[in-house]
């Protein structure tokens, strides 16, 4: 009897241009786009590996599967299982640490760059006939800003945030990183002393934090009231860090400059999500992650989980 594979949630990793090739040399593979939580029984039967991204694996699904063994999550993020009670019916579970690195810093930097230069805004402009009918030979309707010399505020000191103070020195910016572990000045940055010191001197905030119980809506009207006027915020880790409600007042009060945002606290996003209609504010659905480099590294990443964990020899356990 061959392995049976049930892939849950196949669809946000791959839309048809990745393969699930190395998967299906270990099994029987079985690929579902999206599975609603009342489904998940019926659809794993007698499987013993499951493949998810954000299916909600808890108590009560874990207790109706008596023969799984392995949940291998397609995500870094892994609150979407109980792993306490996974390991107590002796079920390993693994992620997918360190594959979206370089992808997640490229959309910091571009939500950054559309809201200091506003290349999005002036193409739409173009595009509806703003420069035909233009009696110069250029103009611009947003105030536009160089990185040169700004002050970035990156608040974590992992992998992303290491890796936006390396593109940000590129840029000629002074780098201000956040870490409650460090605090000395090392070669070509400083750490800060607190939260309070970053806002208050930094023209850029760049959220690259996990979310905790601590940091939940980090930034609230509290935060926001050291931020200064020209200042903008960038959140491209978790939107539970931020207080919504708060930061769309600062923003439509103008007492911030911006916001870039690439996660919201619900996801898909509800349309009663003041941020929606915020101003001055881009928001991605949650896609820095998603390049076509990156979930190619996420699925033989997740195969070769599934692969060691086979061996005998699970990696990238949690």
């Amino acid at each position: 009897m061959s392995l049976k594979i049930v892939i849950l949630d196949g669809y946000c990793l791959n839309h048809g241009d990745l393969s699930w090739e190395s998967f299906k040399e270990m099994g029987e593979v079985i690929i579902y786009e999206r599975t609603p939580y009342h489904q998940i029984k019926e659809r794993m039967g007698d499987a013993s590996i499951m493949i998810t991204n954000k299916c909600t694996i808890d108590k009560n699904i874990i207790d109706q599967l008596p023969n799984l063994k392995y949940v291998g999550v397609l995500a870094t993020g892994y609150n979407n299982v109980d792993i306490p009670y996974a390991h107590q019916k002796g079920i390993t579970v693994t992620n997918i640490p360190a594959y979206s690195t370089e992808s997640v810093v490229q959309t910091v930097f571009g939500l950054i760059t559309e809201l200091y230069s506003g290349i999005g805004y002036h193409n739409a402009s173009v595009k509806q006939g703003d420069w035909v009918r233009c009696k110069d030979f250029c103009y611009y309707r947003t105030g536009m800003h160089e990185l040169y010399g700004k002050t970035i505020g990156i608040v974590g000191a992992g992998r992303i945030g290491l890796r936006v103070k390396d593109v940000a020195k590129a840029y000629g910016m002074e780098v201000l990183l956040y870490s409650k572990s460090k605090h000395a000045k090392e070669d070509g940055f400083r750490y800060a002393s607190s939260l309070v010191d970053l806002y208050e001197r930094a023209d850029i905030i760049s959220l690259n934090c996990p979310l905790d119980d601590k940091n939940a809506n980090m930034i609230d009207a509290v935060a926001l009231s050291h931020f200064k006027k020209s200042a903008i915020i960038i959140n491209t880790a978790r939107g539970g860090l931020i207080d919504e409600e708060a930061l769309a007042d600062a923003l439509n009060q103008e007492r911030i400059a911006g916001a870039g945002l690439d996660v919201l606290s619900n996801e898909p996003a509800r349309d009663d999500n003041p941020l929606l209609t915020a101003k001055n504010v881009v928001i991605t659905p949650h896609v820095a992650w998603a390049t076509v480099e990156a979930r190619a590294r996420l699925m033989a990443i997740a195969s070769n989980n599934l692969k060691e964990f086979l061996n005998g020899n699970p990696i990238n356990c949690v």
